[in-house]
C-alpha cells in the first residue's frame, strides 16, 4: 500500500510529467450550534482536511490511482493516533487515511479496476436507494461523506448497453454518530443507565453486486441486483448491574445479510426530465426489516439554475426490528428538493432539504461560495433542522448550526 503511493511520487519527481497528474485541497471548517444537546455541551466546533489525489498512467491502457487524507478536529471525531488507516472501520475518523488506492486497465470495451474506489450507482439526487457499494461517514448525519471500498470492478460497454459487475472482498460499514456528541440522540429512559458501547461485530465474505443500463431512443434505465451486507447497522444489547447498586446497557452493532433487487429510469422531456429510482431490500437475518424503498424526481436546468424536486418513499413488508440507524429511510416519507444557480464565474449559491409528509420534520441547508484568485474558495451557510422528537429529522432540531469553510486547491 504504502510502496504503491511512493510509486507514484517517484514517478513525478522522475520526469514522468506528461504521464502524472495530482489535486488537492486543504480546508478548515468552522461550525458554530446556537443550542447545546443533552449528551454535548460543546457548541463551537473546528475541523481541518487534507486530500491528496494522484494518477500514473505508465503504460498504455493502464491507470494507478492514489487518493490520502489527513485531518484533525476540536471535537475528538477524529482519532489521536497517526497511524495509516486502509480499512475505514473505526468508530472515529482515522487521523490519516486511503481514500483511494487502485490500479484500472482500459482495452476495446472493457475496463477493470481492482483496490480501494468510490463506486456509485443510481440516478437520483440526495437519496440513491440502489447505491449499495456506497458506505458513508455519518458521524454529522446530514453533513456525510462516502467511503472508499476495496472492490474489483469490470465494465463491458457496447453500444447502448452497460454491464457493470463488482465484488468486494471485504465489508465497508458506514460510520455512525458517537455516543458521546450530539448526533446521537438517546430516549429519555437512558438517562437512568449507563450506556457502554462494544464497537461492532462485523460479518466476513464478500459483496457482489451487477448493474445492467440500457440507453434508448429517449430515455435511459438500468436494472441492478446485490447480494451481501447492508452498510447501516442495527444494533442488539443487554442489561447488566453496574456497581454501585446501578445498571448498564451493553450495546453492539451488526449488519444483517441484504439481497436488492433494483431499478432506475430517466427520460428526458421538453420541459424537464424525470428520473425515478427504486429497491426491494430483502433479508435472511431474522431481526432486519424488508421494504421498498423508491425516489421520484423532476429535474430541469434552467439557464445557470438548476432545480431537481420530487418524493422518497418507502413501504415496509416485514418488520422485524426497530434498532437500527437508517439515515436513508429517515429521509422518505418526505419531499426532497435541491436548487443551485451559478451568479458568475466565482460566486454560487445552493439550497437543499427535506419536508416530511405529515410536516413533523423538517432540514434544510443553504449555503453561499465565492473563488478568490485561483486556488482559494470561501463557502458559507447554515443547516436548519426542526420537528418532533419522534421524527427522524425532528430529533436533531437542536443541532441547527452556521458554518464557515475555508479552501485552498492545488
Amino acid at each position: 500500500m504504502r510502496a504503491a503511493v511512493a510509486i507514484l511520487l517517484l514517478a513525478a519527481s522522475a520526469g514522468l510529467a506528461q504521464k502524472f497528474e495530482q489535486r488537492g485541497y486543504l480546508e478548515t471548517r468552522l461550525l458554530v450550534f446556537p443550542q447545546t444537546a443533552p449528551n454535548d455541551s460543546g457548541q463551537v466546533v473546528a475541523d481541518s482536511l487534507f486530500r491528496w489525489e494522484a494518477s500514473w498512467k505508465p503504460l498504455a491502457g493502464l491507470r494507478l490511482a492514489a487518493g490520502v487524507d489527513a485531518r484533525t478536529d476540536t471535537h475528538h471525531q477524529t482519532a489521536r493516533q497517526l497511524r495509516l488507516d486502509w480499512q475505514d472501520r473505526s468508530l472515529k475518523r482515522p487521523a490519516l487515511s486511503v481514500r483511494r488506492l487502485s490500479a484500472s486497465y482500459y482495452r476495446g470495451g472493457f475496463s477493470l479496476e481492482a483496490g480501494k474506489q468510490l463506486i456509485r450507482w443510481g440516478k437520483a439526487d440526495i437519496l440513491n436507494p440502489t447505491d449499495r457499494f456506497a458506505p458513508r461517514d455519518y458521524l454529522a448525519v446530514v453533513d456525510s461523506d462516502f467511503l472508499g471500498v476495496t472492490a474489483a470492478r469490470l465494465t463491458y460497454e457496447t453500444g447502448a448497453n452497460t454491464l457493470d459487475l463488482v465484488w468486494a472482498p471485504r465489508f465497508t460499514p458506514s460510520r455512525t454518530p458517537l455516543l458521546n456528541q450530539r448526533w446521537t440522540v438517546l430516549p429519555p429512559a437512558a438517562s437512568a443507565v449507563r450506556l457502554e458501547d462494544l464497537g461492532a461485530r462485523l460479518p466476513g465474505g464478500g459483496q457482489f453486486g451487477a448493474r445492467w443500463n440500457y440507453i434508448g431512443a429517449g430515455y435511459e434505465g438500468s436494472l441492478v441486483f446485490y447480494e451481501g451486507w447492508h452498510h447501516l447497522p442495527l444494533f442488539e444489547g443487554r442489561l447488566r448491574p453496574d456497581a454501585p447498586g446501578g445498571l448498564r446497557v451493553e450495546f453492539q452493532r451488526f449488519y444483517p445479510r441484504l439481497r436488492l433487487y433494483g431499478a432506475d429510469a430517466a427520460v428526458p422531456l421538453r420541459w424537464f426530465t424525470v428520473k425515478g429510482e427504486g429497491a426491494y431490500f430483502t433479508s435472511s437475518t431474522p431481526l432486519a426489516d424488508e421494504y421498498v424503498q423508491y425516489v421520484a424526481q423532476l429535474e430541469r436546468q434552467s439557464g445557470e439554475w438548476s432545480l431537481v424536486g420530487g418524493y422518497a418513499g418507502e413501504w415496509i413488508t416485514a418488520t422485524r426490528n426497530p434498532t437500527g440507524f437508517a439515515p436513508d429511510r429517515g429521509l422518505t416519507g418526505a419531499f426532497l428538493a435541491r436548487a443551485n444557480r451559478t451568479l458568475d464565474a466565482r460566486r454560487s449559491f445552493a439550497v437543499e432539504g427535506a419536508l416530511r409528509r405529515n410536516g413533523k420534520g423538517s432540514w434544510t441547508k443553504a449555503e453561499y461560495s465565492q473563488t478568490f484568485g485561483q486556488h482559494w474558495r470561501l463557502t458559507g451557510g447554515f443547516t436548519w433542522v426542526r420537528g418532533d422528537q419522534a421524527d427522524f429529522l425532528g430529533q436533531y432540531r437542536r443541532n441547527s448550526h452556521a458554518f464557515l469553510l475555508m479552501r485552498y486547491s492545488f
